[in-house]
């Protein structure tokens, strides 16, 4: 089996989807040792250190664990954290269906209340957003945090525009869940880069004044996440 990848790092991540498959498939029992090092490197034909670095993030995962002098044995089969993942994009997905129920009325009510500063707040957080994004319009991979700040800045400034204290205290109480799951989002490569564009169209929507096409562009915005997320629960 020849292994090939971009980068060093690409590789070891290789080699780890190689073992957890084998572990997944049964090819190893709990309680097996595996392979050593260097069977291992000549199996998948890379060196021995990516294999090295691979059984680490196993053994950091659960399912492998280490034995001095003795070997690297299985300990469970399923990935704890792919178990974990599913149980994060879960909540990830009750965040978003309780997103799309408060900014979208919001985002109606913003459209027939906003005042100057409101739309200076909203655009202000989209520039600083944008400013962390690389050329793809991807969020920098060291700006995760920031850009997820600047993210929930956005949205609480929609919600601030709509000028209804019940609606915006219940959302600075729930933004909390909204920053964590953004976060979350951010972090998983299966999920669907947040598009600058979506927000600019709930930003003009409100600037028009058109409270249809404010909810429209609100639940437009958070309904292609929430299908993402409910496309990966129904295949995990």
């Amino acid at each position: 089996m020849t292994l090939q990848a971009a980068g060093r790092q690409s590789l070891v991540d290789t080699v780890v989807d190689a073992l957890r498959a084998q572990l997944s498939a049964g090819e190893w029992k709990v309680g097996d040792r595996i392979p050593t090092e260097h069977a291992l490197a000549e199996q998948l034909q890379v060196g021995r250190n990516t294999v090295r670095e691979a059984v680490r993030v196993l053994v950091h995962a659960g399912m492998l664990r280490s034995r001095q002098g003795e070997g690297t044995f299985v300990v469970s089969a399923a990935d704890p954290a792919a178990v974990m993942r599913g149980v994060r994009r879960s909540g990830v997905r009750d965040v978003l269906e309780v997103r799309i129920a408060l900014e979208a009325e919001a985002a109606r009510l913003a459209a027939l209340r906003h005042e100057p500063a409101d739309l200076d707040r909203m655009r202000a957080a989209l520039d600083a957003q944008r400013a962390l994004e690389d050329a793809e319009g991807r969020p920098l991979a060291d700006s995760l945090e920031r850009y997820a700040d600047h993210d929930v800045a956005f949205h609480r400034a929609v919600v601030t525009a709509a000028h209804n204290a019940a609606l915006s205290a219940t959302y600075e109480w729930f933004s909390s869940s909204v920053r964590e799951a953004l976060v979350s989002g951010l972090g998983d490569r299966d999920m669907p880069q947040i598009l600058h564009g979506d927000h600019r169209a709930v930003l003009e929507a409100i600037a028009s004044g058109d409270p249809d096409a404010a909810e429209a562009a609100a639940r437009t915005l958070l309904d292609r996440p929430k299908r993402a997320v409910e496309a990966l629960l129904a295949d995990g």
